[in-house]
């Protein structure tokens, strides 16, 4: 599980260092792409399949279904981190996340997610006040 938040710094070649703890989970290889509020969804390649098949479960008849499938998997971008536990971010997906030097990159659970530092300062200030008003209907049983 991804948990924590951490800021690496992209590099001029547009790698970043994994944080140490995501780096024994995504070892093997992972899937960058297109996350929604324009951030980086990644994934390790196991979770990534599962998160396809569930993608795929929607009709073809389904407009929004084929919508976003076809913007999740045409910027992914398949890798595997090097001994220093670097992955490159692809200049297309840089642009999407308006990525510059500094980053905060976020455990989400089953994902981690690589923000602009700035973006995610102004997302979080955004939530954090909504937060506390989160109400029992939009996660059941949680409260």
């Amino acid at each position: 599980m991804f948990l924590g938040t951490f800021t690496p710094k992209l590099d001029e070649k547009g790698r970043l260092i994994l944080p140490a703890k995501f780096r024994d989970d995504l070892a093997e290889g992972l899937v960058i792409t297109r996350g929604q509020e324009r951030c980086l969804y990644v994934f390790s390649e196991s979770e990534f399949a599962q998160m396809h098949e569930r993608i795929r479960q929607a009709p073809i008849t389904s407009k929004q279904g084929r919508d976003y499938l076809r913007v999740f998997l045409s910027g992914a971008h398949a890798e595997t981190p090097d001994k220093q536990g670097r992955v490159t971010v692809p200049a297309a997906l840089r642009e999407y996340a308006g990525l510059e030097r500094d980053l905060a990159v976020i455990g989400a659970g089953s994902r981690a997610e690589i923000w602009g530092a700035q973006a995610w300062q102004r997302y979080l200030s955004e939530q954090e006040a909504a937060f506390a008003d989160i109400e029992e209907e939009v996660i059941p049983g949680m409260f």
